[in-house]
């Protein structure tokens, strides 16, 4: 499966980055073809403009942002699936995060998604992973069941986005069985036709 992991934390000493790493290696090592979507690097202007309103010939002032967003519109045209990373601020979705997936919409569509939150503290991101559900929903890659939070992300993934732990690896199989187990049956479906 083709997989965009995408990360929107653009804090200067994020955790984000950790978990994106590891999710990244994960996906990888069950044989999926991951990319790995950085709201951080590719420092993407507070939406204007979506990428249908830009996409065929863009005005000058809009040819930075279609040189960005292009690579990412053929990128999610081949996805199978969505991995989230998603920080919480506030109890909500990070503004990164928001911000990097209002960009596209059609692109999603019929497309599962997965929710991978974190935390500094004990819960892990789930509060705003609530809020991120009903988002990806409206956009049409609607979350798979399950969450994988990690809280205590500093002790839990080290640098480079290795696991600290055992749990982690133990909690993470099942998410993971299930993110496949969507990416496999929406491909089906989508290959037959989509009702519009």
């Amino acid at each position: 499966m083709v997989i965009a992991a995408l990360l929107g934390s653009v804090r200067s000493e994020r955790m984000g980055i950790r978990a994106a790493r590891w999710v990244t290696r994960e996906l990888e090592q069950r044989g999926h073809e991951v990319h790995l979507v950085d709201a951080c690097e590719l420092k993407l202007p507070l939406l204007d403009k979506m990428w249908k309103e830009i996409k065929d010939g863009p005005p000058p002032e809009y040819a930075d942002l279609h040189a960005k967003l292009a690579p990412l519109a053929e990128l999610y045209k081949r996805a199978d699936g969505f991995c989230i990373v998603n920080a919480e601020y506030n109890h909500s979705i990070s503004p990164g995060l928001s911000n990097l997936i209002d960009y596209f919409l059609e692109e999603y569509f019929f497309r599962p998604s997965a929710i991978v939150c974190y935390s500094r503290g004990p819960f892990g991101g789930v509060r705003a992973a609530m809020q991120l559900r009903a988002m990806l929903a409206e956009t049409g890659m609607p979350s798979v069941p399950s969450l994988l939070p990690i809280p205590k992300i500093a002790d839990a993934l080290n640098e480079d986005g290795t696991a600290q732990t055992l749990d982690l690896a133990k909690r993470s199989r099942k998410f993971f069985d299930e993110f496949e187990w969507y990416m496999r049956a929406l491909k089906i479906e989508r290959e037959k036709g989509v009702p519009y």
